[in-house]
């Protein structure tokens, strides 16, 4: 069957088992049109945003909590995995580019389509899991921001974090461009605190180079395994998958299939070119810990701790406030795009709409919860063992998205001539295979008490 006869065929007859009655994210469908008659490279610029939200997830408040313990404990070491999280992410988010240029369904809408109730209902379940670990991460990054620039006690900050519902009623009223421009310049910021802040810290760039070398001990410590894991899910994170399925199609690219394969190679540009930036970001992160903490001693499981540090060992008041203001930034971003995500993932699963600040108001009241709790009665210190703990429930969930995302995408009868590569489709399959058998693994350390 051609291509033109297949763009014909009722989705129930190409696959599904049913058929998704809105398109995702309905404001803002095909809002964005592409210049007509314009070179190739124009056309790219209408494609260059949805990447660059998706890259958010590498700098969530989470991933910071992760990064320094892992930077502070094995110095550049893990730095391997940072590069593995990010190949791993850049195969993934091409394959959600090319679900949904394909199909026209987000993630979320696939698997309702695709799977029986009783599949379908658990997965959202556990998505919606994912986004509320995101949330928390969120929560207690942005109090944190809060209380090293101000001085704002932890409780107080976390309560402040639910007055971002109004910069996303903002942002929304303004239109989808205006989120893609606030988050890359929240983006640029957070890489000009960075950028200052290696400069102060001056690493050894030979253990840089050598940090981006595997080593064994990421299988043999368990330790180090954990941070590893919660790495991976700080940065190829369940949502996003769901979130970049839908925010593509923001793009009006057309029905043809030229059009959706010029559609496809642009969205993985840019998705590509984004995550290599979030790359450099991440592994800054990693960096300045390790080279700063590391030779020390300091094993750092705390923002706040670690920034207070920051000043008696770079010998500058600036480092921690480049600190905070750029946690800031990040908590902003991530409350962005979780947003999207939510709306994304209750929409496509259950087909129930609500507001975006009604959406935005019940996962922050989530969130605030056990971070309350947990400040209240263990103190602020284990905040930054919350934030690891939250990246390492978003890595186990990362099979209940990535594997179904494989599955669609090598199907040829559910995206006809834009079906994934078969050698596409073996990467992926072995990327899932990785975070699940280190999944398994570390649920066998902790059932055996072998993880400290």
């Amino acid at each position: 069957m051609t291509s033109e006869a297949m763009d014909t065929v009722p989705p129930t007859r190409r696959g599904w088992l049913r058929e998704s009655t809105s398109p995702p994210l309905v404001e803002v469908f095909r809002s964005i049109p592409l210049p007509q008659n314009a070179s190739g490279w124009r056309r790219f610029l209408t494609f260059v945003g949805p990447g660059y939200l998706v890259a958010v997830g590498y700098m969530d408040p989470g991933n910071w909590a992760t990064s320094l313990a892992g930077g502070s404990q094995f110095g550049y070491t893990l730095l391997s995995v940072a590069l593995l999280s990010n190949i791993m992410a850049i195969i993934l988010q091409s394959l959600c580019a090319r679900l949904a240029i394909a199909t026209g369904k987000d993630l979320a809408q696939a698997c309702r389509d695709a799977f029986p109730h009783w599949i379908a209902w658990p997965l959202w379940v556990l998505a919606e899991v994912a986004i509320c670990a995101t949330d928390l991460a969120e929560v207690v990054g942005t109090a944190i921001g809060l209380n090293l620039i101000f001085g704002i006690p932890l409780e107080i900050g976390i309560l402040i974090t639910t007055l971002d519902v109004f910069l996303i009623l903002f942002l929304q009223s303004k239109g989808f461009r205006w989120i893609e421009a606030f988050i890359i310049s929240m983006l640029g910021v957070i890489a000009i605190c960075f950028l200052l802040q290696i400069i102060l810290a001056n690493p050894d760039w030979g253990g840089v180079l050598r940090g981006f070398a595997p080593t064994t001990d990421l299988v043999t410590n368990s330790n180090m395994l954990y941070l590893a894991l919660g790495i991976i899910g700080a940065t190829v994170m369940p949502h996003n998958l769901y979130l970049h399925s839908g925010i593509v199609q923001t793009r009006a690219y057309g029905g043809s299939p030229k059009e959706k394969r010029e559609a496809l190679t642009f969205a993985t540009i840019d998705s590509t070119l984004a995550l290599m930036f979030a790359l450099t970001i991440n592994a800054s992160l990693l960096v300045l810990a390790a080279a700063v903490f590391h030779p020390r001693g300091e094993v750092v499981t705390d923002i706040g701790q670690a920034s207070h540090l920051l000043t008696p060992i770079l010998g500058s008041t600036l480092a921690p406030i480049l600190f905070g203001v750029a946690l800031i930034c990040c908590g902003l971003n991530s409350t962005v795009t979780a947003t999207m995500a939510g709306q994304i993932v209750m929409e496509g699963f259950i087909q129930f709409r609500m507001a975006a600040w009604v959406r935005r108001l019940i996962t922050r009241g989530i969130a605030i919860v056990p971070a309350l709790i947990v400040i209240y009665w263990f103190g602020s210190a284990q905040a930054g063992k919350l934030l690891v703990f939250s990246q390492v429930v978003l890595s186990f969930q990362l099979p209940f998205a990535v594997v179904p995302l494989v599955i669609f995408t090598a199907s040829k009868a559910k995206l006809g001539d834009l079906v994934a590569p078969r050698w596409l489709t073996v990467v992926a399959s072995v990327v899932a295979a990785v975070i699940i058998v280190l999944n398994i693994k570390l649920i066998y350390d902790f059932s055996t008490g072998s993880l400290g």
